[in-house]
C-alpha cells in the first residue's frame, strides 16, 4: 500500500506557512483507503463534552506516556503554569500607580520594600520580593533611558502630580540603585548561588547606566519637597520617610565608597551614618499603614523565568529589621580588615569574623573578599610577595637572609644570593594560590568553608613537599649547619627546614579546622565524639611537637645572630630584635592555642567515652553501617596527607576507646587535661593584642578564649557529677545511676566547637 503525502508528520509543522497573513487551506480530508473504516465528525461532541469541565480540571487517558502526563500536570496548574488564570481573573494587574498616597501609605509601602529588600539579601530571588512591587515594576517598565523617564506615572512633562509621589519614586530610585551595586559586586566576586544567592535579574535592568550620585540627588530633592510639607503632613511622618530616605541616601554612598580600599575612615562614614538612622526608623514603623495590593505575584508573568510561579515572600518587618541592622553592623566592622598589621593578625580577624554568629550577609562576605583580592593587591596597597614575605618572617625565618630584599639586586650568576633570589620566587608562586585560598575560603558559608578545606588541604600537602626540596637546596647555599634538636625519641642532628616547617604549620591547622567544623556544622552523631576528640587531640599533640621544633630552631637562630654582632654585649640591630621577638611571641601563641585544643580535646574524650560505656550515650540502630565504614567515612580528607600519618582503624578504636583504663582513671585523666586546659585559657585571655595577634579584632578574640574556658569548666561539671553518680552507686559500672546526658546542640554551647554534654540528674 502506498504511504499517503504527509503522513505521519507532526500537525504542528503540517500547519507552517511562510506566507505572512495569508490563512492555509484547510487540510484536505484523510485518504482513508481501507474498506471498513468510517470517520466521523466529532467536534461538537466533543466540545460540549469540554464545557462539562471546570477550569483547572485534568483528564489523563490511561495511553499517557510518562512525558506526556507530566506536560499535562503543568497545564492549567496555578503552580506549575505561570499563564494559569482563576475564573473571573485577569492577566493585568489591578493597581493603579497614580492613584493618590497618603503618607501613611508611602511610609507603609516603603517598609514593605525594606522587608522586600532584606529577603532579597538572605537568599530569596528578586522575583519573590523586590519585583513584586507594582511601582518597582512601573519604574523598570519599560526601560528608562534616561533618570527622568524613571517613573512609575510617565506623565508628559515626566514629574509626579504629587509630593508623596515623589517621595515614593525617590526611594525606589535608591532601593533599585542599591539592588543593582550589590548584585554586581556580588557577581564579581566568589560566591555559591544555590548556597548563598540569586542574582538573577530576569531581564530588569536596575538602573545600571545611572551615576549614583544623580540618583543621590533625587533623593535629596524628594527629601527636601518632604521637608516642605509641614503644613500639610504631622511633623511625625515627615521625620519618618526623611530617616528612610537619609538611609537609602547614605547606604548608596556606603556602597560606592567601598572602592576606597586604602581610606578606612571614609569607608565607614556612611555605614555609621546609617546606623545612627536605624532607631528613628525602629520607631516610626507603626506610623505606616500596609498597602498589600501594591505587590502583586502575578508579575512574575512578565519576567523573563523558565520557573512556575510562586509566592510572594513575606517577612515580618521586625525580622527585615534585625538583618538591616545586622547588614549595616557587620558593614561597619568589615572595614577594621583595611587596617594592617600583619598576616597572622589579617587571618585572625578574617575568621573569627566569618564565624560570627549568625554569619554576615553575603553582601558583606564579599566586601571583604573586595577588599582582600580586589586587582590583585592585598588590602589595595600590600602585594603577595610582601604578605607572603611576612608571614616567613613571622613563623620560622626572622631576620633571615632568605628574605633579605638586596638578594634581588644580584647579577651575578655564581653568587649563592643570586640563586636563593631565584629558588624564594619560585616558591612564592608556587605557595600564593594556597596561601590566600585559606583567606579566600574563610569569606564563604561556614558548610563550603569546611567543604574547601578539605580539597585545599590537599594542595598544602604538595606544597610541603615541594618546600623539603628546596630546603636542601637553599640550606646548602646559605651553608647553614646543623642543630642537635631534643625530638621526641631523642637527640638528632638535623636542619631547620623553615620553608617546610611553615607549610606543615598551614597544613596541620587545616586539618584541624576540618575535624572543629564537623563539630560546629553537626556532622558527627553523639556516639561518635569520643573518636573525634580523640583524633583532634592526636593533630593538636602534632602541632605542640611541630611548633616546638620551630621554637628550637628560632632560638638558635638568634643566638647565632648575637654572636655575629661586632657591638658590646653582643645586642641585635633594633629592627632583628623586633622580628625575633615578634616570632617568639608566635611561638608562644601557637603552643599555647595548641596545648589548649590538646587538652580539652582529651578530657571531652574521655568523658565521652565514660558516658559511653554507662550507656548514657547510645549509638542509634545503624542496619547499614559498621564502625570501620564511619571511621572511613570521617577520615577521607584526611586519606592523602601522608604527615602527621593517618590513624589506621585499630589505632583509632584503641585510643578511642581507652580499653585499658578503668571509668575512674579515665575521669581522672579528664580532670588533669581539664586543668591544662583552663591554665593555658587564662593565660591566652590576657595577653594584648600585638601579643594575641588580633589586632583589629581584640574583644572577639578574646570572647572567643572565654567561651572555651567556659566549656572547660563545663566540661569539668560534668565529670564531677559523673563521678559523684558512680560513687553514689558504690563505684560500680552497672545499676541505675540516676543520671542522663544531654548532648546539646552547638548553637546552645558555650563554643561551637567544644560540645560538652549536659549531666542531668533523673528523680
Amino acid at each position: 500500500m502506498a504511504v499517503p503525502l504527509g503522513f505521519g508528520i507532526p500537525d504542528d509543522i503540517s500547519r507552517l506557512s511562510l506566507e505572512q497573513g495569508r490563512e492555509p487551506p484547510p487540510p484536505p480530508p484523510p485518504n482513508v483507503s481501507n474498506d471498513g473504516i468510517v470517520a466521523f465528525d466529532i467536534t461538537s461532541k466533543f466540545i460540549a463534552a469540554a464545557k462539562q469541565l471546570s477550569p483547572g480540571e485534568l483528564v489523563k487517558d490511561g495511553f499517557f506516556t510518562l512525558f506526556e502526563s507530566v506536560g499535562a500536570l503543568e497545564i492549567m496548574d496555578p503552580k506549575m503554569d505561570s499563564g494559569c488564570l482563576e475564573p473571573g481573573d485577569s492577566l493585568d494587574v489591578d493597581y493603579d500607580v497614580s492613584r493618590p498616597l497618603l503618607p501613611e501609605e508611602v511610609l507603609g509601602i516603603i517598609d514593605q520594600l525594606l522587608c522586600h529588600e532584606m529577603a532579597w539579601h538572605i537568599g530569596y530571588p528578586l522575583s519573590q520580593t523586590v519585583l513584586t512591587s507594582v511601582y518597582v515594576e512601573s519604574i523598570l517598565m519599560p526601560d528608562p533611558a534616561t533618570l527622568d523617564e524613571a517613573h512609575f506615572i510617565r506623565s508628559a512633562n515626566g514629574t509626579p502630580p504629587s509630593p508623596m509621589h515623589a517621595v515614593l519614586r525617590a526611594y525606589c530610585l535608591g532601593l533599585l540603585k542599591t539592588c543593582g551595586d550589590v548584585n554586581e559586586r556580588i557577581k564579581n566576586e566568589h560566591y555559591y548561588e544555590e548556597e548563598d544567592f540569586v542574582t538573577n535579574t530576569y531581564n530588569r535592568v536596575l538602573l545600571d547606566d545611572f551615576n549614583v550620585e544623580d540618583v543621590r540627588d533625587v533623593i535629596k530633592d524628594a527629601s527636601f519637597v518632604l521637608r516642605q510639607l509641614g503644613d500639610s503632613v504631622s511633623q511625625d511622618l515627615i521625620e519618618a520617610l526623611n530617616a528612610r530616605l537619609l538611609l537609602r541616601y547614605t547606604f548608596l554612598a556606603a556602597i560606592d565608597h567601598t572602592q576606597y580600599r586604602t581610606e578606612p575612615d571614609r569607608i565607614r562614614s556612611p555605614w555609621k551614618e546609617a546606623h545612627d538612622l536605624l532607631p528613628r526608623i525602629k520607631s516610626s514603623h507603626a506610623l505606616g499603614r500596609p498597602v498589600p495590593e501594591a505587590c502583586s505575584a502575578k508579575l512574575q508573568r512578565k519576567l523573563a523565568s523558565t520557573m512556575p510561579p510562586r509566592p510572594i515572600v513575606q517577612t515580618s518587618f521586625d525580622d527585615a529589621f534585625a538583618n538591616l541592622t545586622r547588614l549595616i553592623s557587620d558593614g561597619i566592622e568589615v572595614v577594621g580588615v583595611l587596617n594592617y598589621t600583619d598576616p597572622i593578625c589579617l587571618q585572625t580577624f578574617v575568621s573569627i569574623f566569618q564565624a560570627k554568629k549568625p554569619q554576615p550577609l553575603i553582601f558583606v562576605r564579599t566586601l571583604l573578599q573586595s577588599f582582600l583580592f580586589k586587582d590583585m593587591e592585598v588590602l589595595g596597597h600590600k602585594s603577595i610577595r610582601q604578605l607572603l614575605d611576612e608571614d616567613f618572617c613571622i613563623v620560622s625565618l626572622p631576620d633571615s637572609i632568605l628574605l633579605d630584599r638586596a638578594n634581588d639586586d644580584i647579577e651575578a650568576t655564581h653568587d649563592p644570593r643570586f640563586a636563593v633570589a631565584e629558588h624564594m620566587e619560585s616558591f612564592r608562586q608556587r605557595a600564593a594560590q594556597p596561601y590566600l585560598d585559606i583567606l579566600r575560603t574563610f569569606c564563604q558559608n561556614r558548610c563550603r568553608v569546611r567543604r574547601t578545606l578539605c580539597h585545599i588541604v590537599r594542595d598544602w600537602e604538595n606544597l610541603q613537599f615541594d618546600a623539603e626540596d628546596l630546603d636542601q637546596v637553599l640550606q646548602h647555599l646559605v651553608g647553614e649547619r646543623p642543630v642537635v634538636y631534643q625530638s621526641a625519641a631523642g637527640p638528632v642532628e638535623t636542619y631547620s627546614l623553615p620553608l617546610s616547617s611553615w607549610a606543615y604549620l598551614y597544613k596541620v591547622k587545616q586539618m584541624e579546622w576540618i575535624v572543629q567544623l564537623g563539630f560546629e556544622l553537626e556532622v558527627y552523631q553523639p556516639d561518635e565524639l569520643a573518636g573525634m576528640y580523640w583524633y583532634l587531640n592526636y593533630l593538636a599533640k602534632n602541632r605542640v611537637q611541630h611548633v616546638e621544633r620551630i621554637k628550637t630552631f628560632v632560638v638558635q637562630a638568634m643566638k647565632n645572630a648575637q654572636k655575629q654582632q661586632q657591638q658590646p654585649q653582643h645586642r641585635l640591630t633594633p629592627a632583628a630584635e623586633a622580628q625575633y621577638t615578634r616570632t617568639l611571641n608566635f611561638v608562644r601563641l601557637s603552643l599555647l592555642d595548641a596545648a589548649v585544643t590538646d587538652s580539652l580535646a582529651d578530657a571531652l574524650s574521655c568523658l565521652y567515652t565514660v558516658l559511653i560505656r554507662l550507656g548514657l550515650v547510645k549509638p542509634p540502630p545503624r542496619p547499614y553501617g559498621t564502625d570501620e565504614l564511619r571511621y572511613e567515612l570521617r577520615m577521607r580528607p584526611f586519606a592523602a596527607i601522608g604527615l602527621p600519618s593517618l590513624p589506621t582503624f585499630e589505632e583509632f578504636s584503641i585510643g578511642s576507646r581507652q580499653s585499658d583504663a578503668s571509668v575512674p582513671e579515665l575521669l581522672d585523666l579528664a580532670d588533669r587535661a581539664i586543668a591544662g586546659a583552663k591554665r593555658g585559657s587564662e593565660v591566652m585571655s590576657k595577653f594584648p593584642e600585638n601579643e594575641a595577634f588580633s589586632v583589629g579584632s581584640h574583644v572577639r578574640w578574646v570572647q572567643t578564649i572565654k567561651n572555651g574556658l567556659k566549656s572547660c569548666i563545663a566540661t569539668g561539671l560534668a565529670v564531677s557529677m559523673v563521678r559523684k553518680a558512680l560513687e553514689k552507686n558504690g563505684g560500680g559500672e552497672g545499676g541505675d545511676l540516676q543520671i542522663r546526658a544531654e548532648v546539646p546542640t552547638p548553637d546552645k554551647s558555650y563554643h561551637e566547637w567544644w560540645i560538652v554534654p549536659r549531666i542531668v540528674p533523673v528523680r
